[in-house]
């Protein structure tokens, strides 16, 4: 079977680096690129870190480009609050040496839409959606084209985490959310309700640390770093692993469960601002437009990711 194609859309974030690596210890998927966006920190750490992970991975042959400097209509909010000032804190990592390419990444997911065959790429964001509404906007054409978009972002039971109402990824930029959630493109979403159920425990951050490996004991520093913000938030064992849900999903749909509904995205009232406003009782009359995500089987994630881990 061909891997599956797919272009990782993202703001490393320790979450996100977990992500990259799972997808590049993956024979089922085949990362034509990685674009990079601002969110948890801004654009020029967010291409940075992404180039650190291919690094950490021994996978240089994978290009990194950089997008969107800021969301569409409204200031950069970011979250060093919880990923440090880098946005990879825990691990020391070198600067990276590999070169950031010169396309911009808008362009590279519209070239790559339009030069692959139609529904053969999935687009898997897990930052704020900036990059992929940009490209939709420009080349309308390719919504058509996309095969899937895999997303981490929003919430419905577990609300916010940003705001009482609204999950970061789509709060930092609302409009490009709502642009991606009425493209008609067929969309999955890993949400709060999911990612919280992936919790590093410290069991589970002790055998990434045990596979002894740069990229093993990288993961678990980059874990223990980013726990203390959601241990003392939630009083939780530890801490989320948000956007390694979606490069799972990928490769083992049969750990998630979620229903096919409508989801929109507020982007007027301050009040509640950027939540995904989730029809998850199929109360309105609105059309489904994403498979939204409720239940994770946490075991099996993690077996999974440690397995992949240790092929690094």
């Amino acid at each position: 079977m061909e891997p599956r194609k797919i272009i990782i859309d993202t703001d490393p974030g320790q979450d996100d680096a977990v992500a990259i690596l799972l997808a590049l210890a993956s024979p089922e998927l085949e990362v034509l690129g990685i674009t990079a966006v601002a969110g948890n920190v801004p654009l020029h750490l967010t291409e940075r870190n992404a180039r650190i992970v291919c690094e950490l991975a021994g996978r240089t042959d994978v290009k990194v480009f950089a997008g969107c400097d800021r969301p569409l209509g409204r200031a950069l909010v970011t979250a060093e609050h919880v990923h440090g000032k880098s946005g990879l804190d825990g691990p020391v990592l070198p600067d990276p040496v590999m070169a950031l390419q010169d396309q911009h990444a808008v362009d590279f997911i519209i070239e790559t839409l339009r030069t692959e065959p139609p529904h053969s790429v999935t687009l898997c964001p897990l930052g704020p959606l900036t990059n992929i509404a940009m490209a939709l906007e420009k080349a309308p054409d390719i919504a058509t084209r996309i095969g899937q978009i895999v997303l981490m972002g929003g919430a419905y039971f577990e609300v916010g985490n940003i705001t009482p109402a609204a999950e970061f990824n789509i709060y930092v930029d609302p409009q490009a959310a709502d642009i991606v959630f009425k493209s008609g493109v067929d969309i999955v979403v890993m949400p709060l309700d999911v990612t919280h159920k992936a919790l590093v425990t410290a069991e589970r951050n002790a055998a990434f640390r045990a596979i002894g490996s740069a990229v093993g004991i990288a993961v678990a520093q980059m874990t223990e770093f980013f726990e203390r913000y959601d241990r003392e938030k939630y009083g939780s064992l530890g801490a989320p692993l948000h956007d390694p849900c979606v490069t799972a999903y990928l490769i083992r749909p049969d750990l998630f469960s979620g229903r096919h509904i409508n989801v929109e995205i507020e982007t007027r009232s301050e009040l509640t601002l950027g939540m995904t406003v989730a029809d998850w009782w199929r109360i309105s009359a609105r059309n489904p437009n994403a498979t939204f995500m409720g239940d994770l089987d946490s075991d099996g994630f993690f077996t999974l990711l440690t397995e992949r881990l240790a092929r690094l």
